[in-house]
């Protein structure tokens, strides 16, 4: 029989994820906003949606909100819909992350949004037009959320890809 090993030394075993959360906002017409990273950021001059790493302690929707009211100023004051996860094996050499996405709903006519130092540019997009812009990360993502959002859907994805 194999010894167990201490519970302290067991979980040094285990996999590291990092997770985050987004949150994808449509306006009436069903494009989604999204954020441009800006000169300096890992990701400069790419979009993306509003979004971040979760806090210590934090769960996906806190952080979901958290980030998105950081990043653009937006306060939602309806409930975060779950619209599913994505889970990469490694993002830029950090290992695996998981990212949670939730629908914040549809922008308010005349909706401002504020940058903060990470971002200098929002957009609304259509997805024919996200075609050719420059994104951090996978189209089909963006997809699959757009529909998931559409439809009341929910979405489990693989390298940002449905599998």
């Amino acid at each position: 029989m194999e010894p167990v090993l201490p519970r302290e030394e067991w979980i040094r075993t285990l996999p590291q994820a990092i997770a985050a959360s987004c949150v994808l906002l449509l306006d009436p017409e069903g494009r989604i906003l999204l954020l441009r990273y800006a000169e300096g950021q890992p990701s400069a001059g790419t979009w993306w949606l509003p979004g971040g790493m979760l806090d210590h302690g934090e769960d996906p929707p806190t952080a979901a909100r958290r980030e998105l009211y950081e990043e653009t100023g937006i306060v939602l004051d309806q409930p975060l819909r779950f619209l599913g996860y994505d889970h990469r094996a490694d993002v830029k050499g950090t290992g695996p992350v998981i990212d949670f996405f939730f629908h914040g709903g549809t922008l308010a006519a005349g909706q401002t949004v504020r940058h903060s130092p990470e971002h200098d540019q929002n957009g609304l997009f259509s997805l024919p037009e996200l075609e050719t812009t420059p994104l951090t990360a996978h189209l089909p993502t963006l997809t699959a959320l757009h529909t998931a959002a559409r439809t009341g859907t929910v979405v489990c994805l693989r390298e940002g890809r449905l599998p």
